[in-house]
């Protein structure tokens, strides 16, 4: 029934959207990149804001300001619907595009005039433990003309000064000759426990009342976009320093639009992108496979399998993540949403990523291994250097199993902590016979050290200043083309004798490879 309930609501959303009228005044003109990528100067002083950035005594409550979009994505000249609610009076939006900009982090692109406030109902409840607040009627109508591709923070501010963002990216049209940046939306929307409910927990941390899918249709909580702000801003801004031609997509639109990635350089995932479907694994592997460079600068990539569903918004709205296949009414089918290791359809992650997840907490010193590795140059780093605080609060390693490349050269081999126990934290490369190399950092504490020292994760300037260095010859050396034609990895995870047990993690057990399905 309340399934039903649902789609009714969203029905009558759509039947109001033609009264809903446009907001076309600018603040900031832009160039009009119609060709998906991004031509920013954006190291321009003059261009950059810090206004972007929010207080936490400014974060408004879950229903007193809070909203979300009809679409994760658009392209630059698509309009797109904001649904916020607001108890707070009236507000403005203003968007910011993430870059570098001087230091400055972002720029404003467009505000919009004074929206008067309105509380919108309360959000419903599924069958499957599901919040949505699909039953919202839209509040504005955004158009994008003229805005560059890229990774964009919407910031609602209302008269009594409270704030709350909405997440949004121009994608690009294609990434052809581009870096692409790949916004990792299905684990913010796996976490984003909006309304009690997230794929985690339900009502007061209960693992047993999480919802069994989640979707777009709601605000995320907190300040409204806590994993972009740690696991992509940081990464974005540097890539935009880096000066390297850059095109942005999200997570969905890897299913959505997998023609996007035709001719890419290469393609770069955040801290955490840890949810991902079928369709978009083989996207990527195909991408590899013909040349296509990948980065993935966090750890505990590729680990959760989810599929998509529609609501009255649209495709690709609801995220499916039983995450038991007793459960799962595809119980027995290559999309049944378990760990991507786990059966009826194993395919561990360390065919595509090279390594495993391995833990969480971790805690630990980034440690080189081979100092001679082409994106460590202007670094410092000796063998047996360590980054202090680096390795946390997840990490892979590395292990001689089936489904790890035969040539993966492990560049850092750190000691770690993971609550009681005692493991090893790995970085690793391998390159494949299209020429296209594939770098991990196995560490979340990568992306986020690149926003400056953390003493609370002891996380120094010196640590801060390494990841930078990294982080930036790896954007420039992507650039190029395939890694492997200038730098065939050299493999040595036999040396290290490490072990073939993954007793040492938490990631759960390791099934045999039934090797990629393609849909």
């Amino acid at each position: 029934m309340r399934a039903t309930k649902v789609l009714a609501a969203g029905v009558l959303v759509l039947a109001l959207v033609t009264g809903c009228q446009s907001s076309p005044g600018a603040s900031s003109t832009a160039p009009d990149t119609s060709d998906g990528h991004d031509e920013i100067g954006s190291n321009q002083p003059q261009l950059g804001s810090s206004d972007w950035q929010m207080h936490d005594s400014q974060v408004a409550g879950p229903m007193e300001l809070a909203g979300y979009a009809d679409h994760v994505s658009v392209r630059s000249g698509e309009p797109f619907r904001l649904f916020v609610t607001s108890s707070a009076g009236a507000y403005t939006v203003r968007a910011f595009r993430i870059g570098w900009y001087a230091g400055a982090g972002a720029k404003l692109i467009w505000t919009s005039p004074s929206v008067p406030g309105k509380a919108q109902p309360q959000p419903i409840l599924t069958k499957d433990r599901m919040i949505t607040a699909a039953n919202w009627s839209p509040t504005l109508t955004v158009q994008t003309k003229g805005w560059p591709a890229g990774s964009y923070l919407l910031l609602l501010r209302a008269t009594n000064g409270k704030e709350k963002y909405v997440p949004l990216v121009v994608r690009s049209d294609r990434a052809r000759d581009a870096v692409l940046i790949v916004s990792g939306v299905n684990t913010d929307e796996a976490y984003n426990a909006w309304g009690s409910y997230s794929l985690y927990h339900g009502p007061r941390k209960s693992a047993a009342k999480r919802s069994l899918m989640v979707t777009f249709d709601r605000p995320y909580d907190l300040n409204g976009a806590r994993g972009m702000l740690t696991d992509n801003v940081p990464l974005v801004q540097q890539a935009e320093r880096s000066g390297v031609r850059l095109a942005y997509a999200t997570s969905v639109d890897l299913q959505a639009d997998p023609g996007l990635l035709k001719g890419a350089k290469a393609i770069v995932f955040g801290g955490h992108d840890e949810y991902w479907t079928l369709p978009a694994r083989a996207a990527i592997t195909r991408a590899r496979d013909a040349g296509t460079n990948l980065a993935f600068m966090g750890a505990n990539s590729v680990f959760w399998r989810v599929r998509y569903g529609p609501d009255a918004h649209g495709a690709n709205r609801i995220m499916i993540g039983y995450k038991d296949a007793k459960l799962d009414p595809s119980h027995n089918a290559p999309d049944t949403t378990v760990h991507w290791r786990a059966a009826p359809y194993p395919d561990p992650e360390n065919s595509l990523t090279g390594m495993l997840y391995e833990c969480f907490p971790a805690k630990g010193a980034f440690t080189v291994l081979d100092p001679n590795f082409f994106l460590f140059t202007g670094t410092g780093a000796g063998a047996g250097s360590a980054y202090a605080g680096l390795i946390g609060d997840e990490a892979d390693r590395a292990y001689p199993i089936a489904g790890t490349p035969a040539n993966l050269q492990v560049v850092a081999h750190s000691p770690i902590t993971c609550g009681p126990k005692h493991t090893i934290s790995d970085a690793s490369y391998y390159t494949v016979p299209s020429g296209a190399g594939v770098f991990t950092t196995g560490t979340i504490e990568w992306v986020r050290a690149l926003q400056g020292p953390d003493p609370e994760n002891n996380v120094g300037q010196p640590s801060v200043d390494f990841a930078r260095q990294v982080t930036q010859n790896l954007f420039k050396a992507l650039a190029e083309g395939p890694l492997g034609r200038k730098h065939p990895a050299v493999g040595n995870l036999p040396s290290l004798h490490n072990q073939a047990s993954t007793s040492t993690g938490t990631g759960g057990r390791v099934g045999p490879s039934k090797g990629p399905v393609h849909p």
